[in-house]
């Protein structure tokens, strides 16, 4: 700032893309109205003020100016134009869906208590439409004009964010007459971001691409601008497209999570402590195929440790080949794969897990794969075989203490490009049922009258078909934030005596 200008401490600087809005006058009262005073003499800058735990706030400076010099004025327009010209892309205008009755249902109270003044503040203008069914999102975008919007916004849970997510998908193939179901086409990406604001259950894909599911740090990421690329699995049956996902895709333990869960959704989001108990203590495993397509060696493996972070190198690398022209891997290519040979592995699994992006959630915060990567045109496989149950108990309580989960010898993790599973049939299970007494849990009856095949769930969702094959479609969408930044990051502590 000029000589002329007052500020609490010479020589503090605020990057101007992390400016949120300009304002004359002083900051607002300590109740949270953004709005300000209209002193000629003085101006506020709101910028982005970091946090612990990758928590953002909005962060306040006010300047003062001599009495009738007018530079308040001219800084305004000027720190504007700046925001302006390095703000490009940042929205304007946003169609935003609120589920009222997802998750915590408090949706509704967290846009208009925490989101609406941020958007307020910066002049976005947000079409706002609380959804009263299921599906209606999904209606809306398929028909309505979203085009006219700089993008799209989810505040709900990840079934809510999902919704939207596959009618946007689907929009952008319809528009561009790419059929989904040609198991072998290339998908466009939607050039419309998606933003998240967290107000589900677990909120996974919030917690794994922005670091915290905290309203207030989504939508200052939505406001500045931000743009994560996502790769995003297809899974079909018989070549036919059943869903996408962003994160997990489960068979054995965490499809029986869910699918009792869903027989208790009156118990709200404590169903599933009730409903993982249960199946830890039922103890079953499944037998089945598993086949999968590796990545290439030369990658990241999902045991070396790089973190998927803020401008991660990996994901960059990922994008400059796909720039240069690599081509996506069929399923239907069994031999001479330019990404690895397809390997095949047979047994009874207690879980077999895919997952795309960690899958973190604040229960597991280093997640089910810690090491995945959100671009870089792979997903990580987790193969977990018959144990007992104090075994797989150790397993999971390593999802939450940051022991490797993975360092256990029924334990197998694969990075992949592509997976297929196919459950075994009744009389191949009964030829090799296992002896009563080795295939006890905790509270669960012998091998035989339990049911022969569990069930996948997609991002929380049950499918309908067990046999199943899957493939990563690398960068095919965006949302509005940036990854994880690195967790040596110190928080930005304001000056003393600031409106910060």
């Amino acid at each position: 700032m000029g000589p002329e200008l007052l500020c609490v401490r010479q020589g503090f600087c605020i990057p101007v893309q992390e400016m949120v809005a300009v304002r004359l006058g002083a900051p607002s009262d300590a109740k949270g109205d953004l709005s300000t005073a209209g002193d000629e003499n003085r101006f506020t800058v709101f910028f982005i003020q970091r946090e612990k735990e990758e928590r953002w706030s909005l962060g306040s400076l006010e300047f003062a100016a001599p009495p009738g010099s007018e530079l308040a004025v001219r800084w305004v327009a000027a720190l504007e134009s700046w925001i302006s010209h390095h703000g490009v892309t940042r929205p304007k205008s946003l169609l935003v869906f609120i589920n009222p009755v997802g998750g915590r249902k408090k949706a509704v109270e967290i846009y208009r208590g925490q989101v609406a003044s941020l958007f307020a503040l910066v002049g976005i203008h947000a079409q706002v439409i609380e959804t009263s069914r299921a599906n209606e999102a999904r209606e809306y975008i398929l028909h309505q004009d979203i085009y006219s919007f700089d993008g799209l916004v989810s505040v709900g849970g990840d079934g809510t964010f999902n919704e939207v997510m596959h009618a946007l998908i689907e929009r952008t193939q319809r528009k561009a007459g790419v059929s989904e179901e040609d198991m072998d086409a290339e998908l466009l990406s939607p050039h419309l971001r998606i933003g998240i604001i967290p107000a589900g259950s677990t909120d996974c894909v919030c917690f794994a691409t922005v670091g915290i599911n905290d309203p207030v740090t989504s939508a200052l990421h939505i406001i500045i601008g931000d743009s994560q690329p996502l790769d995003v699995c297809s899974i079909r049956h018989n070549g036919k497209l059943l869903r996408y996902s962003v994160s997990l895709v489960g068979y054995g333990f965490y499809g029986d999570v869910v699918s009792a869960s869903e027989k208790h959704r009156w118990m709200g989001p404590v169903r599933y402590t009730y409903a993982g108990a249960k199946a830890v203590l039922s103890n079953r495993s499944y037998e089945g195929t598993v086949e999968f397509q590796a990545a290439r060696l030369e990658e990241a493996n999902p045991r070396d440790q790089t973190r998927c972070r803020s401008g991660c190198l990996i994901c960059s690398e990922s994008s400059k080949s796909l720039l240069a022209g690599s081509e996506e891997e069929k399923l239907s290519e069994l031999e001479g794969c330019s990404d690895g040979e397809w390997q095949r592995v047979r047994g009874r699994f207690l879980a077999v897990n895919v997952t795309s992006m960690s899958s973190a959630c604040p229960k597991s915060p280093e997640g089910l794969s810690p090491c995945a990567h959100l671009a870089d045109g792979t997903t990580d496989l987790i193969l977990v075989r018959e144990c007992s149950v104090l075994s797989f108990l150790r397993h999971l309580t390593r999802h939450t203490n940051g022991s490797d989960q993975f360092d256990l010898p029924f334990v197998s993790v694969h990075r992949v490009r592509a997976v297929r599973f196919t459950a075994s049939k009744a009389e191949d299970c009964e030829d090799r049922e296992m002896p009563a007494q080795a295939r006890k849990g905790l509270c669960t009856g012998t091998c035989r009258g339990e049911p022969l095949r569990s069930c996948w769930t997609c991002d929380g969702e049950i499918l309908d078909h067990v046999d199943i094959s899957i493939r990563v479609h690398r960068r095919l969408i965006h949302l509005f934030a940036r990854g994880i930044e690195r967790a040596d990051c110190t928080p930005w502590e304001p000056p003393r005596g600031t409106n910060g």
